[in-house]
């Protein structure tokens, strides 16, 4: 009793002895809170990882609970390496969307946020994981042991069995021997028999079968069902997996109607720049790049990244190459991003002979379907085009006439503009003007082809000048049943200017079934790509060099950015 009194008497008399209380006891009550919130706010937790075990440019998912409605300062840990800014797709309270980095390493997963750290979750790199015996190479190998037809012609439907070809298909495929001028089907047959396909400078002989084509129908262990592709010349074929290469059978591919040869072969080293700088955002905003590579086809059958800078976050995604920035690093500064193709092409050259072409008989192949219908640079449904293309064609029901008489009227009907179009201008509105610039005549004999029933697609690239400079440029092709895709150009069969390596006597007639190795395709047809992100802002760039629907895509707290996108550049020619 007497001691609480003298503490009561301290405290009446010493201002000192009342500070020093207040500021204990507005501490414990400060400590006291923290600790407290701190165990009432979850430490973070980790319900699974998908895939657990995956290889850099994968997207995994983290889920669970109590991650944080955004990231703030929160990150994710992989193998004792945190994942950097750019590499975060989404973050929410329950899932968090990642890009594995090239880097990423086996090892244990952590979340981390303010609240603490997770309990940890396992990840593997498919790369490193050890092979405990190694597979017997004879027992592994595919092998074919026999073709349901061996005399075929383009666009065919062959069965091969045989062993090991892999239940699903992956990244493995037929090789079909190439219909080009330096091929010689005795002399690679010879080759075949002495080495191994995969042997060196024998892959230059042969093609795979198209996806875009829709070539593949069915892959089995056992069986595979695929068509002979466009391209496709009497030879060797053989099946590719991750194994290594079977032995070859041989082919003979015919043309009932006609002829067709990739020759001259020219390639190119070409250089894509793209600049972006003076970014106001976020801290965890992101801008992503979606570069557009140059497509492979049986006459561009070679197309190789040799250089790209910096590191891209995805090499070929839907054959485009993500780069991706955090915005809020960028500031004022600029940020160049660069990549540089090797690339072959071939002239194409056909003849056909229209009385043996016959119609189209398989409709419902794949195909005919998606090229025959309508879609985002391809108005073949709207009415007024259908209506001309009736009235252009008239009673004629051969396709390859049909082809023929619709590039014939665009010719003589339709003036060209050198200049190409901007703004937000459509290509119907050629039929009103009877003017239109070189995307406009590719689009609109496009969409007459696919109206007429006839499957084709625009191609988007660069003409090469022969000063090595390069423009923009849109050509189409179009695609007879046992003949494969011939090629056609409007736009400078109407006389645009061009400085081509070797002068065209008659480009009207000359661009009709075929084409120079001065064009450079990245686009077959249009990509129509999808938003990676919610509420995101895209950027499509019209008339230039590619036929795809994203650009740029920009989270959200991007305020304002400037980018700078250059035509391809020609480093060399030979």
């Amino acid at each position: 009793m007497n001691r609480n009194f003298h503490f009561l008497y301290l405290l009446r008399k010493y201002p000192a002895a009342r500070t020093g209380v207040l500021v204990m006891l507005t501490a414990v009550v400060i400590l006291s809170t923290f600790f407290v919130g701190k165990k009432l706010r979850a430490v973070p937790d980790i319900a699974g990882i998908n895939p657990s075990v995956g290889s850099p440019g994968d997207v995994m998912v983290l889920t669970g609970k109590d991650f944080g409605d955004t990231q703030g300062s929160g990150f994710v840990e992989i193998g004792g390496s945190r994942i950097t800014s750019s590499g975060y797709i989404s973050w929410s309270d329950t899932e968090i969307k990642i890009i594995l980095p090239a880097n990423v390493q086996d090892g244990l997963v952590f979340v981390s946020t303010d609240s603490g750290k997770s309990a940890p979750a396992f990840f593997a790199n498919k790369a490193t994981i050890p092979v405990e015996v190694p597979p017997n190479p004879q027992t592994t190998l595919p092998v074919i042991t026999s073709l349901s037809e061996e005399n075929v012609t383009p666009g065919m439907l062959i069965s091969i069995t045989g062993n090991n070809f892999g239940s699903i298909k992956g990244d493995s495929c037929v090789y079909f021997t190439a219909a080009w001028d330096n091929n010689n089907a005795s002399d690679i047959s010879k080759t075949a028999q002495t080495y191994p396909p995969s042997a060196a400078g024998f892959n230059s002989n042969f093609i795979t079968a198209n996806s875009t084509d829709f070539d593949y129908e069915y892959w089995s262990n056992n069986e595979i069902r695929v068509r002979i592709p466009d391209g496709a010349a009497s030879g060797p074929i053989y099946v590719h997996t991750e194994k290594g290469d079977s032995g070859v059978q041989k082919l003979t591919v015919t043309i009932p109607c006609g002829t067709k040869q990739l020759s001259n072969r020219l390639t190119y080293i070409v250089e894509l720049n793209e600049d972006v700088s003076n970014a106001k955002a976020t801290d965890d905003s992101v801008i992503t790049l979606r570069v557009p590579r140059p497509h492979e086809s049986a006459s561009q059958p070679f197309v190789k990244l040799t250089e790209c800078k910096p590191e891209p976050t995805i090499e070929n995604y839907r054959n485009t190459i993500i780069h991706q920035i955090q915005a809020s690093e960028l500031g004022e500064t600029k940020v160049r991003f660069k990549q540089s193709f090797v690339i072959s092409v071939y002239d194409v050259t056909t003849t056909v002979r229209a009385s043996r072409v016959k119609p189209y008989t398989e409709k419902n192949s794949m195909l005919y379907t998606e090229y025959t219908k309508s879609d985002a640079c391809v108005p073949s449904d709207n009415e007024a085009v259908r209506n001309l293309c009736t009235a252009i064609i008239r009673n004629e029901h051969n396709p390859y006439t049909q082809a023929k008489v619709i590039y014939d009227y665009l010719l003589v009907n339709y003036k060209l503009l050198q200049n190409v179009r901007t703004g937000n201008v459509a290509v119907t509105d050629m039929l009103r003007t009877k003017t239109g610039d070189a995307y406009d005549f590719t689009m609109l004999y496009t969409a007459l082809l696919r109206a007429a029933g006839i499957p084709a697609m625009p191609v988007s690239g660069v003409l090469v000048q022969s000063t090595l400079t390069t423009k923009n440029h849109w050509w189409c092709r179009f695609y007879l049943e046992n003949f494969g895709w011939i090629p056609a150009d409007p736009a400078l069969g109407a006389g645009l200017e061009n400085k081509p390596f070797h002068k065209k006597e008659d480009p009207g007639t000359f661009y009709f079934g075929n084409l120079d190795s001065q064009h450079i395709a990245f686009s077959l047809g249009w990509n129509d790509i999808k938003p990676a992100l919610q509420n995101s802002k895209t950027l499509y760039r019209p008339r230039t060099y590619a036929l795809q629907a994203i650009w740029e895509e920009t989270s959200a707290g991007t305020e304002s950015y400037s980018s700078l996108w250059d035509n391809p550049i020609i480093l060399g020619v030979y």
